[in-house]
């Protein structure tokens, strides 16, 4: 049974929620926060909240339940430091959190849980783009995904858009006072469910790439597809489309106006993509050759001071001086090993020690194609923990 639709006893005590962006911001300014997850272990060991001065407990939830907490239980918990405690929904940790308050611990517990942690999504302006107009970098720390708004004169267009937030990208052109022209995603994404439809709806143009439309994508009719060396402008800014195969066979990049490459899941600030998730084991060798082509050739080929910006981050990526995952091209050939490699030591460094695939990889790809048709509850479930999109930065990165 989902311990978040189970009838808790009421303790004694009454305890305090704090909403998810306050432990965040505490998270971000350097203070040293105690969690105690009441989760199952199985769940906390795929998708937990970290952080250098974070320390993260794991005691399940039915270790409270009885009117006598064991004590080897309860010294895990530190007794002179305040404790905040989460679950999946918000429910379990309220009655763990009370439990502990009538034993006199400084406790309080996470609104919503880790559902509340991944309706965090933040917005910052990258301050190191030089190009025509504004460009802000959409950041959902629960998975590390990663969006882009750029916007000049009255128009603007995001890129990779989350279906959970297209409310959000509205309200934001509407508050900028831009009209919301072009919605672009960069690939048949295999971690997140994609807005690209639900802007469409709302009279959005939806980009997609024909080469990602050839995998199967049922809703053509929605899009205006599009290919390589396509430019669009928004305002006085250029997109111009750079077809990027191999983490996927359509993967495609968007150059904003000569200043930033949108990447997608081709590069990151910390890695490059992993090329399994499409042609499986068999054939993600011949795919992480052809990302080594797109990467050389088609990225590393443009100017030194270009920024590259993934749809994704992860905990071992460092954030620019402005916050923003983004750094410039001769940074990044600089530091990551795999830039610099023959393609035959690339494709051995790309396909060793892969992380896990995506949860629910293989569900959300074909949500994305248009073949399975989920309600906004079920899209936002099946999205939440680690996006594990990129290959083993332990592999790929110089520790210089």
């Amino acid at each position: 049974m989902d311990p978040d639709e189970m009838d808790f006893p009421t303790p004694e005590s009454a305890v305090d929620s704090i909403v998810p962006e306050s432990l965040k911001a505490s998270i971000d300014d350097g203070e040293d926060v105690t969690i105690l997850d009441a989760r199952m272990s199985s769940d906390y060991e795929e998708w937990k909240i970290d952080g250098d001065t974070v320390t993260s407990i794991n005691v399940p939830y039915f270790h409270f339940l009885d009117e006598e907490i064991d004590d080897d239980v309860l010294d895990r918990i530190p007794a002179d430091e305040h404790v905040t405690v989460l679950c999946a929904k918000g429910g379990a940790s309220e009655y763990v959190a009370g439990a502990l308050a009538d034993r006199g611990y400084d406790v309080d517990h996470l609104e919503e849980g880790m559902n509340g942690w991944a309706s965090i999504y933040e917005a910052r302006e990258v301050t190191a783009y030089d190009g025509a107009g504004t460009l802000l970098q959409y950041q959902r720390p629960s998975s590390g995904c990663l969006g882009y708004l750029l916007y000049d004169g009255d128009e603007a267009a995001i890129v990779d858009p989350l279906r959970a937030f297209t409310d959000r990208y509205l309200a934001d052109a509407d508050e900028l006072g831009v009209d919301l022209k072009y919605a672009l995603d960069t690939h048949v994404h295999a971690d997140h469910i994609s807005g690209l439809r639900d802007l469409a709806a709302e009279d959005v143009e939806a980009l997609l790439p024909s080469a990602a439309a050839d995998r199967g994508v049922t809703y053509t009719d929605a899009v205006t597809l599009i290919d390589d060396g396509d430019e669009f402008a928004v305002g006085d800014a250029t997109i111009e489309t750079v077809f990027t195969p191999g983490h996927t066979t359509g993967m495609t990049s968007y150059l904003l106006d000569d200043s930033l490459l949108a990447t997608g899941d081709g590069l990151f600030i910390e890695s490059v993509a992993r090329p399994d998730l499409e042609e499986g084991d068999d054939g993600a060798p011949e795919a992480a050759r052809t990302l080594y082509d797109s990467l050389q050739n088609r990225v590393l080929s443009l100017d030194d001071d270009v920024l590259i910006g993934g749809a994704h981050f992860s905990d071992a990526a460092e954030p620019a001086a402005d916050g923003t995952y983004t750094a410039p091209i001769a940074e990044l050939r600089e530091r990551m090993d795999a830039l610099s490699v023959d393609e035959d030591a690339f494709v051995e460094v790309v396909l060793a020690d892969m992380p896990p695939r995506p949860a629910n990889y293989e569900d959300i790809i074909a949500t994305n194609l248009g073949q399975n048709d989920v309600d906004d509850d079920e899209a936002f479930t099946l999205e939440l923990g680690p996006n594990n999109c990129a290959a083993s930065q332990d592999a790929l990165t110089s520790d210089d």
